[in-house]
């Protein structure tokens, strides 16, 4: 497993809105090819604690990394990838949830060439119908070189 320990987490309002959003969210998508959030450690007092540990499934690297340290990445490994990122999409997206920051340091990788999409952070649900439902989403949606245009 891998444990992630979040500081503070009560020291900066938005932070704390996102980092609720994002366990809430994980888990709620339970899938292959999505990241699995294991559980949330409990604090010993809860109206005093400042950090939160969440335990996640452990993965050895992310995609960034895999793809700046090997030149020797193969058409077969660029399907592989592209396949399960695809699937993984397709389940976020008919889940109603729009990830909103999907980049390579947020694609988890291990040494079988399996990836896992992390870092919901940014996410939110999918509303259809924005006359019924205002939608009230932060300006900042993606990193800027990862941004649609």
């Amino acid at each position: 497993v891998a444990i992630k320990k979040i500081q503070s987490v009560f020291d900066n309002v938005a932070d704390a809105t996102r980092i609720l959003r994002e366990i809430k969210l994980l888990r709620l998508l339970k899938h292959s090819d999505v990241v699995d959030i294991k559980h949330v450690m409990l604090p010993p007092d809860p109206k005093t604690f400042k950090d939160i540990y969440v335990i996640f499934e452990l993965m050895e690297s992310d995609l960034h990394t895999v793809i700046e340290a090997n030149d020797d990445l193969t058409h077969d490994h660029h399907k592989v990838f592209l396949y399960q990122l695809l699937r993984g999409l397709d389940f976020i997206h008919s889940s109603g949830v729009l990830h909103r920051d999907l980049k390579p340091k947020n694609i988890l990788a291990n040494s079988n060439c399996k990836l896992k999409i992390c870092d919901f952070g940014l996410a939110r649900p999918f509303i259809s119908d924005p006359a019924t439902s205002p939608i009230f989403w932060t300006d900042y949606v993606a990193t800027r070189w990862y941004r649609a245009p």
